[in-house]
């Protein structure tokens, strides 16, 4: 917009909507605690709060600045416009017979009440007037039981924005809110208040302000005090960080004179994002990669293709997202982990976001989608996907359950989000999950994973599991073939529990692990073994399966309509509807 190009993209979006004279009042969310940029005219930047950069930059010509929340009650930017306030409230007093000018009220109903005559006094005088409002979810709660004071609160800015008073002068209201789902939906589907998102800094943006804060602290401690990476790297690793998140990284790096190298960033950054997700969120590390994998040759081919195209930046060509699936303890879980070491970009695990408080899990969602925006690219891991990501139709709950369901595969879809933030949905029951999930165009790769099956897929896995272990005492190449044949072993986890088993029964017996012990611990184990369960789940996989290749050759030629009716007949000898 013109005369707004040296403003943040969402101060010009503001801008628009406010020059048409048909919108006064905003709601500004987001990232609403970082640093805002302003642009200078000679290119040189300077950093606000979004606080001071409201009063400072944005309505520093308006001729009344006010700003209230619950704490701290009704404020102005200076005792000027304050004593404006002052005699107002005792020409109030004087006709209403109260003594408001003695003690300005803080609670929302008084104040506001207040403010609307103030403010309408004042517009018909021709005064300019910016009214911020900040922690707006305290005033506006989302609820399902509002009560009288919340109600009253509410018609005051439902009133305020249709106000052709308001609407055809100089004023602006701004409400502050970190999320937008912790508001009353009653206001937010209100046409006449607009919501601007306030996103993340991109990379363009660290970069000016890690030039910018560098600079500032090398007036006092040389730059090799600081960091020892480049600003144009530090800007790229920052990747998901805030601004004033950055700087505290910095000044410690400054104040400790321990400058900030990449291991140090790496460990600081999955902190502070960890903490920033509220726990929502975690990184997902393993020193394992996909050659530690045992079996699982196709699936493991076609996830290093993917690292390679990751690492080439072609994102035109990466699935939006993965579906794996396969029986319990086929290694779904590792297969993923092994591939975050593989593809050079960090891995996160979407945690229980659920809440029993009412928008606050809509809330959390909408802050792990902005984390994920900012850290891109990015890939996501949802274990147990059928159970975590809801249905479309779920009765109950509000309504949560649908809202998040809606959320999460808007999100998904997102077409901008190829090759940037990369979806891997875990489950043993993919038939359990919405179609509307699986569908191309979100996770758009279906890979089944089946047990080991022939005498070399054993032995792979056998040898993996020693390594995870670190047991050193055994050489499989000692080992004969018959011990694979008459091996009790589904899965990778059997195999795992086995190999504890052993080393317990040489710490009984005081002596090293070796093959003889090995043999007796595999004698005496009996893995647990649900047939129905586990065969369903074999099915529902080889069902599932967008790729023939990944099959076992037993499951390549069944026709479908076979596999449905045996899955049926499975499902309900298990009593599943």
């Amino acid at each position: 917009m013109k005369g707004f190009e040296n403003y943040p993209v969402w101060v010009q979006e503001l801008a628009r909507k406010y020059f048409t004279k048909t919108v006064s009042q905003f709601i500004l969310y987001g990232n609403v605690n970082d640093y805002v940029p302003q642009k200078n005219k000679d290119g040189s930047f300077l950093y606000y709060n979004l606080r001071e950069y409201l009063q400072e930059v944005l309505f520093k010509r308006r001729d009344i600045i006010i700003s209230y929340d619950r704490a701290s009650g009704i404020q102005f930017k200076t005792p000027e416009m304050f004593e404006d306030f002052k005699r107002f409230l005792r020409a109030y007093d004087t006709m209403r017979g109260s003594h408001f000018s003695n003690s300005v009220p803080r609670d929302p109903y008084r104040a506001l009440g207040l403010l609307e005559n103030f403010v309408k006094i004042r517009l018909s005088q021709g005064k300019r007037i910016a009214l911020i409002v900040d922690y707006a979810h305290t005033l506006l709660p989302n609820t399902n039981y509002p009560n009288a004071e919340d109600r009253a609160v509410l018609v005051y800015f439902l009133r305020w924005s249709q106000e052709n008073l308001f609407i055809e002068n100089d004023i602006t209201v701004t409400l502050i809110s970190e999320s937008l789902n912790m508001l009353n939906p009653v206001l937010i589907r209100n046409p006449h208040t607009v919501p601007i998102d306030i996103p993340y800094p991109t990379e363009e943006d660290r970069h000016n302000f890690i030039n910018y804060y560098v600079n500032e602290l090398t007036k006092k401690e040389p730059v090799h005090n600081i960091t020892q990476i480049a600003p144009e790297i530090l800007a790229t690793l920052t990747g998901g960080l805030k601004l004033i998140q950055i700087k505290g990284l910095l000044a410690e790096a400054a104040n400790t004179k321990t400058p900030l190298n990449h291991e140090i960033l790496k460990e600081q950054k999955k902190e502070i994002i960890e903490i920033e997700g509220g726990g929502l969120l975690g990184f997902v590390e393993t020193k394992f990669s996909l050659k530690d994998v045992a079996g699982h040759k196709q699936a493991k081919a076609h996830l290093l293709k993917t690292a390679e195209a990751i690492k080439q930046g072609k994102t035109e060509i990466i699935p939006m997202g993965y579906l794996v699936s396969g029986p319990v303890g086929t290694g779904k879980t590792f297969l993923v982990s092994c591939f975050a070491k593989d593809i050079g970009i960090p891995m996160v695990e979407l945690k229980n976001f659920r809440s029993q408080w009412v928008g606050q899990t809509e809330a959390n969602l909408e802050r792990i989608f902005k984390i994920l925006e900012a850290l891109s690219p990015v890939a996501v891991m949802i274990d147990e996907a059928d159970a975590t990501l809801g249905k479309r139709s779920q009765s109950g709950d509000s309504g949560v359950g649908s809202r998040v369901f809606s959320m999460i595969a808007s999100f998904m879809s997102k077409t901008e989000h190829r090759g940037k933030i990369i979806w891997f949905l875990l489950t043993a029951r993919p038939d359990l999950m919405p179609v509307d999930l699986k569908r191309q165009g979100r996770a758009e790769e279906h890979i089944a994973l089946f047990y080991p099956e022939t005498i070399e897929e054993k032995k792979e896995l056998f040898q993996v599991m020693l390594r995870k272990r670190n047991i050193t005492e055994i050489n499989p190449e000692e080992i004969p073939d018959h011990f694979y044949e008459n091996l009790p072993i589904l899965s990778g986890a059997d195999m795992e529990a086995l190999l504890a088993r052993a080393q317990f029964r040489a710490f009984e017996k005081g002596t090293d692990l070796n093959v003889e012990i090995l043999q007796e611990a595999v004698e005496d184990f009996i893995p647990p073994s649900y047939p129905e369960q586990i065969e369903l789940m074999n099915l529902v996989a080889v069902l599932e399966c967008t790729s023939r290749e990944l099959l076992p050759e037993r499951f390549r030629e069944i026709p479908r309509g076979e596999l449905m009716e045996r899955i049926k007949t499975l499902k309900a000898q298990l009593l599943e509807d």
